[in-house]
């Protein structure tokens, strides 16, 4: 899984690695030549010192796109509909989930490898041609240096080569399960975890491998939704009593203590063997608001349920550059968990109070971490924070224009 640099806290040490470079190095065609044009053109790729990461936001009816080092709009692109976004897995590309399926926006940053060291690169956004999957576009999974998208209304799994995205092809796989709200993850064997159901129901999941083939599977994971891949290989997926642990070809199901215990959103870390989650007990509720969080020691087996003195979402959950369980509260405010024990290590006050909506599409607080910087987004006052998590500075802070309903960004 691509790993992500700290940002916001960058000095001069960051971009003295570009030192020994000589200007003829700076052409992205690796030629030399035409470095003065590519940088006086907008529509040419220019230079930068160091990567250039950038945040994605939608809102209705479009996309917009920001400069995460000083929260700058960088773009503002139309789309219709209700839209969602995740990043594709390598540093520069975004999937943008329309009615019709996954369009890949390129947020106009990247860096280049050059021996030992990198060359940074920016340009503008741009929607492109390129498009995957159909009807109802679902969960995108960045996992062993691929990505997985899973389209709910046809049950189609494409398995791609992030590292092709927007230059050639890169569908490495494609195969297709029986329609429902699922989810893929793929692995550098070849092989794939995929959700099983159907329109009604999800159960469980499956593992193929690369030829197709299945070669486990367990069907007791009542309600199955999301995953998350923690420190040490296993991959986890949420049920409404505990969660499955997937290792290797192993399905082993962690039951949760009440019989009725639902996880259904995740995050992992791949500095940690602890995954973050939610954690429901009232299944009659129509919109459950709750004030407990789970924290899967996949090394175990077990489950950690810890209270907190807020409620929050289901776009609250994340995790910080050492492992730590972030919870963006209602109470507008970070907490910081030592996912190991469960204890607050810190608590910072960053927006007003809020309540989850009872439509989950509308605007809400939302929440993404790109290495030790927390952005957070805030609906009421159309804003968008950069917040340190060594100390819960705000170290930027910006208006977006619109309530912003979701965020995700890359490290360029």
């Amino acid at each position: 899984m691509r790993k992500t640099p700290k940002l916001l806290i960058l000095s001069s040490a960051a971009v003295l690695g570009l030192a020994g470079c000589s200007s003829g190095d700076g052409d992205p065609s690796g030629d030399g030549e035409n470095d003065a044009a590519a940088s006086e053109s907008p529509s040419q790729p220019t230079e930068q010192r160091s990567a250039q990461p950038r945040l994605v936001l939608t809102y209705d009816g479009g996309v917009t796109v920001l400069d995460a080092l000083n929260l700058e709009k960088v773009a503002d692109l139309p789309v219709d509909g209700f839209t969602r976004v995740n990043s594709a897995g390598d540093g520069r590309y975004v999937f943008v989930s329309t009615s019709d399926g996954f369009q890949l926006l390129d947020t106009g940053t990247w860096s280049e490898p050059h021996g030992d060291h990198s060359h940074h690169y920016t340009a503008e956004p741009e929607l492109t041609d390129q498009r995957f999957g159909g009807n109802k576009p679902g969960h995108v999974v960045v996992h062993d240096d691929r990505t997985a998208l899973f389209s709910d209304g046809t049950g189609q799994v494409e398995i791609l080569d992030p590292a092709k995205l927007g230059t050639g092809d890169p569908l490495l796989e494609e195969f297709t399960v029986p329609a429902h709200h699922g989810v893929a993850v793929p692995r550098s064997d070849g092989s794939v975890i995929v959700s099983q159901g159907d329109t009604e129901t999800r159960s469980g999941v499956v593992i193929r491998d690369a030829q197709g083939k299945t070669v486990a599977s367990n069907d007791e994971c009542p309600g199955l939704h999301g995953e998350a891949a923690a420190q040490g290989g296993a991959v986890t997926f949420g049920c409404e009593d505990g969660v499955l642990a997937v290792r290797g070809d192993e399905i082993t199901k962690v039951a949760a203590a009440e019989p009725y215990a639902r996880i259904g959103n995740q995050a992992g870390s791949d500095q940690s063997p602890v995954v973050l989650g939610d954690y429901k007990t009232d299944k009659g509720a129509d919109l459950e608001r709750p004030r407990r969080f789970s924290l899967t020691d996949t090394r175990s087996g077990t489950i950690k349920v810890v209270d907190i003195d807020t409620t929050y979402s289901f776009r609250s959950l994340g995790r910080g550059p050492a492992g730590e369980a972030i919870i963006l509260g209602a109470d507008g405010a970070l907490h910081v968990f030592d996912p190991e024990t469960g204890e607050r290590k810190a608590h910072y006050p960053v927006i007003g109070a809020w309540t989850e909506p009872d439509e989950w599409q509308d605007a809400m607080p939302d929440l993404h971490v790109i290495g030790s910087t927390a952005y957070v987004t805030d609906p009421a006052t159309s804003r968008v924070l950069a917040v340190s998590l060594h100390d819960g500075k705000v170290l930027a802070e910006a208006p977006t224009g619109h309530p912003n309903l979701e965020m995700t960004g890359v490290d360029g």
